[in-house]
Formats: structure tokens, C-alpha cells, sequence
């Protein structure tokens, strides 16, 4: 039998989901180096005493994939190729009495807000004074910046209040003070990310703030791009435009999940908006921030929704051009206000409407970027892959946005480092350039 060669302090953590799982994990690490743990990301070599899964429990795909990842690690536990088995995260915040009783073999689970209770069960402390202290795992020269946690909005299909509480936001001094940290350790980008962004400083300051959190963010010396995401369509704060449009290092760039535009859809989804009052929202940030790049995201197949709702949505995505666009179909999740509905769009029609809307936008999106041949852009280099160096203009975020690829064989650039680029080709969701 081979001898076993686990480091006794090494953990490994591995994260599903979203972005903001990602900076969860990143502070758990953290706070897991500073009580001397030897803590690796998603490590492959299998050497760590102790793993901690950090599940999603978003829609049915999540789910599945948090449930086979800690399923694989309880087989390796039960094979003795690690010694502990903790599970974190929304999953395990939604359905912890489930996942009990049916994998019994992890030694812990935790909710989404039990960080202290999680160390104490590896004999760690949480240190209060690790404001900003994380173990990035982006390239250091961008990094996550999560403003708030938590959410209030009513959305019918959503079940992230029941895994993430209440929206909680997060002081400006310490977003301030985690921001200048980050910049220390060579950030150059900040991606802003709460569950719901327009909502900020409600809760702490009865008035929304996130347009003075930008401007003091802004301010931060070294901080060359900050981008802007998953904000709300109702009760949009006009002001944060303002502050986008004047500030040099504030990216034209908003990413404003919208979900429907059929009323009677919007109203079912518990949107708190109409059809006239999107349109109308969108040619207002249009015209405060010319030139401004637009993502949002949409979902097919919620309950009720009819052709003609379905057609709506095609017109939609024609008349405005989104820059950037996903979609993702219905997900029927218990314990939310659309479950007491009836799932009554069969599966194979909601993924054809989505294949619907992804052909319309891939055409909108070949046309804007043949538009961009013969323009130079300021581009950030995330990696070198194969034979290209990879980048983003100011107008695309990490993994879901276009990319600008540059031949390695004709010039070189530092990752990490900005380089203006002209066009020269462009295809659906790619841009092609050289360094000048």
C-alpha cells in the first residue's frame, strides 16, 4: 500500500459559483495563512490533510455540481487521501439538514455567514483585524471588490435571500481601506460586485451611496479601472453615472441583469418595473454615458411565459444591442414566491429560446466588433495562452466578456500590464490586434 504523504496543516479549498463565492473563499484563506495553515486554491496534487468545498446552490446545474464535488471528496476521504471534509457555502447554507442526512461522511457543514465557526473547527481563530487580507486567486492584477452582501429584493425566482440573508453593506472606509491594501499588492482593477450594487449604503446611511463609494474608490492612487456590477433596474441611481462619465478610471461599463421585458412577465417576477420604464432606463444611460458598454442578463422560460412573451424579448434584444448578454433558463427553486407557480415551459423549449436569443446576440455582437477594426484601444493583458497574449478593453469584464487576442510570435507584452491595441479582425466574441 503506498505511504501516505498529507501535510498536516495544508487545506485545500475549492469554490463553485459565483464571484462572490470566489472573494468568500479568498478571505477564508486569508484568515487561514494568517493562523499559519499552509492554504492552496483548487490544488490538483492531492497532498492537503484538509479540504473545504465552498458550494453554490443557485439553480439546478449549481446545485449538481456542488453535490458531485463533495460527493468525489467524501469517496477520497473514505480512501483515506484526506483526513477532513468541511462544506461551506450556499448550498450548504440552503440545505445543510439534507446534506447531513444524506452524506454523512463530512465532518462539518457551514451556512454562508459562519467564517469564525468554520476556523474554530480547525483550532483557527477569525482575526477581526484582517480588514482587506485576502489570498487572491485572480491574477493580482485584478480583483473582486464584494461592497455589500445579502439582498432585499422581492424577485420571485431568486432564492439567494434565503442562502445570503438581508443586504448588509460595507462601511466606506473599509471598501476604502481594503482597496488601497489591494493596490499594494500590484491590483490594478476592481471589479465591484454585490448581490444587488444600486441598494449600497441604504441600510448603513438611509440614502443610496454607491455613487460616493465610486468617487472615493476613484481616488484611490493606483487604481486604474473600477467596473461596475449586477445593479438593479428599479430605483436606479441616475448619480452613479455622473460620477462614471467624469472619473477617468471608472470603465464605461455597467452590468444590469434585467432578466424579462414582457410586462406581465416582469410583474410575475416581481421586478418592480415595466416594459416602458427598461426602454426608457436604458436610452437614460445611454445618453448620460455615451459610449457606454451594457451587459445584462435575461432568463427563458419562467413560468407562464407564452410565445408572444418570448418574442418580446427577441424584439427587446433588437431594438437596444446589448454589448453583453447571457441567459440562463428558469429554474424552479423551492421556497421561492414563483415555486407556488407551475413550471408548465418544458425543458427542451426553454433551452431553444435561449439558443434563440444567443443567435440573435451573437449576430449583434460580430457587428460591434467589426465596428471596433481600425480603432486602438487600451487593453489589460490576463494571460498568455497557446500562441496569443489575452486581454480586455475597458468594455469587457473577466470570463464572461469579449477578449482581445494578440500573436505572441510578433510582439511581447507583460501580464498585468496595459498596452494600447489596434483592431484588425474581429470574429463573434473575439477581438484581434496588434500592440502599437
Amino acid at each position: 500500500m503506498k505511504a501516505r504523504t498529507l501535510k498536516q496543516n495544508r487545506v485545500n479549498v475549492v469554490t463553485l459559483g459565483c464571484s462572490k463565492n470566489l472573494v468568500d473563499s479568498e478571505v477564508l484563506m486569508g484568515q487561514l495563512r494568517a493562523n499559519k495553515f499552509d492554504v492552496t486554491h483548487e490544488s490538483t496534487k492531492e497532498d492537503a490533510s484538509i479540504v473545504i468545498i465552498n458550494t453554490c446552490g443557485f439553480i439546478d446545474n449549481a446545485k449538481q455540481e456542488s453535490i458531485e464535488t463533495i460527493l468525489h471528496y467524501a469517496k477520497q476521504k473514505e480512501e483515506g487521501k484526506i483526513d477532513r471534509l468541511i462544506v461551506t457555502g450556499c448550498l450548504s447554507e440552503r440545505y445543510k439538514p439534507d446534506l447531513e442526512k444524506e452524506i454523512d461522511n463530512v465532518d462539518a457543514y457551514f451556512g454562508t455567514r459562519d467564517l469564525p465557526l468554520l476556523l474554530k473547527t480547525l483550532g483557527a481563530d477569525y482575526k477581526h483585524e484582517l480588514i482587506g487580507e485576502r489570498l487572491l486567486t485572480t491574477p493580482r492584477h485584478f480583483a473582486y471588490l464584494k461592497i455589500a452582501e445579502g439582498c432585499d429584493r422581492p424577485c420571485s425566482f431568486c432564492a439567494i435571500p434565503l442562502m445570503r440573508g438581508i443586504h448588509i453593506s460595507r462601511p466606506i472606509e473599509e471598501l476604502v481601506t481594503e482597496a488601497k491594501k489591494l493596490v499594494a499588492n500590484g491590483t490594478k482593477e476592481l471589479l465591484l460586485i454585490a448581490q444587488d450594487s444600486t441598494y449600497y449604503g441604504l441600510d448603513l446611511y438611509k440614502e443610496r451611496k454607491l455613487a460616493e463609494l465610486m468617487q472615493r474608490l476613484s481616488d484611490v492612487v493606483g487604481v486604474d479601472w473600477i467596473r461596475l456590477h449586477y445593479a438593479f433596474p428599479s430605483g436606479f441611481p441616475l448619480d452613479v453615472l455622473d460620477v462614471m462619465r467624469d472619473r477617468s478610471n471608472i470603465c464605461n461599463y455597467l452590468d444590469m441583469p434585467l432578466q424579462h421585458v414582457s410586462d406581465n412577465m416582469l410583474k410575475s417576477m416581481r421586478r418592480g418595473t415595466t416594459r416602458e420604464k427598461t426602454y426608457s432606463l436604458v436610452n437614460a444611460i445611454r445618453e448620460k454615458v455615451p459610449g457606454i458598454a451594457l451587459r445584462t442578463t435575461l432568463i427563458a422560460g419562467y413560468p407562464g411565459e407564452t410565445e408572444q412573451d418570448h418574442e418580446d424579448m427577441l424584439r427587446f434584444i433588437e431594438d437596444l444591442r446589448f454589448d453583453r448578454l447571457g441567459i440562463f433558463t428558469y429554474s424552479h427553486e423551492e421556497n421561492t414566491h414563483a415555486f407556488s407557480l407551475i413550471d408548465d415551459v418544458p425543458e427542451v423549449l426553454k433551452h431553444e429560446r435561449a439558443q434563440a436569443v444567443m443567435a440573435i446576440q451573437e449576430g449583434i455582437s460580430t457587428e460591434l466588433n467589426q465596428e471596433k477594426i481600425g480603432h486602438t484601444f487600451k487593453v489589460l493583458f490576463d494571460r498568455k495562452e497557446n500562441d496569443n497574449f489575452i486581454g480586455r478593453t475597458e468594455f469587457d469584464s473577466p470570463e464572461v466578456d469579449n477578449e482581445v487576442l494578440v500573436s505572441a510570435k510578433d510582439t511581447y507584452v507583460r501580464v498585468g500590464d496595459f498596452a494600447n491595441v489596434k483592431i484588425t479582425g474581429a470574429a463573434e466574441f473575439d477581438l484581434f490586434g496588434e500592440v502599437i
